[in-house]
């Protein structure tokens, strides 16, 4: 029985280095992502105060005016929007909405995983350490001890800040994501009722 917990104890210790590793690099790309979403944040603001009530006030004889004032922007919305205005085919134009949620779906990928990994990689590296800061405990060594709390902490605090930067980004970019499918959604099918039948 000792060889099979000696197994287990030293498997467990030994995942502590890739666990830190990944949680040092899930940080990393959580202030990336936090700083990509400012920037997204301050476009989509710019690009709803722009088109927002031109969408609203839009009617199918409309179409024209509404793709000459396009604002520029580096958002999917606007690009997309102009390719469903340009296109005649109704097919054409499903595709177009059909590869916007694709694109919005593959941007939400680091969010939920950070969202989702950090919790269970800073839990991991709460609980690694606690075996041998018991052990230290045990024989005395309240330096060991003292080291192995300091690590199992900060594993715990970076894997829950990653998760919380990706649950808030998700979040907005959830919302931000449905609000532009409604609005190609909406143009799409005046878009589609103007035009005629073949």
């Amino acid at each position: 029985m000792h060889y099979i917990t000696d197994t287990l104890y030293w498997i467990s210790t030994g995942l502590l280095v890739p666990v830190v590793l990944l949680l040092i690099y899930f940080f990393l790309r959580a202030l990336v992502l936090i700083g990509g979403w400012f920037g997204q944040y301050l476009d989509t603001r710019r690009l709803q105060a722009s088109l927002g009530p031109k969408v609203d006030n839009l009617r199918p004889d409309g179409m024209a005016d509404l793709q000459a004032s396009l604002p520029k922007s580096r958002l999917p919305l606007a690009a997309t929007l102009g390719q469903v205005l340009a296109e005649e085919n109704p097919a054409r134009i499903e595709k177009l909405l059909a590869d916007f949620e694709v694109e919005a779906e593959a941007s939400m990928a680091l969010p939920k995983t950070l969202a989702k990994m950090g919790p269970m990689l800073g839990l991991m590296g709460t609980l690694i350490p606690m075996g041998p800061a018991l052990v230290g405990l045990s024989t005395g060594d309240i330096a060991s001890m003292a080291y192995n709390m300091q690590v199992a902490f900060a594993t715990t605090v970076i894997g829950l800040f990653s998760a919380a930067i990706g649950f808030v980004v998700l979040q907005s970019r959830q919302r931000w994501h449905a609000r532009d499918l409604n609005i190609l959604e909406y143009v799409a099918a005046l878009k589609t009722q103007n035009t005629p039948a073949a």
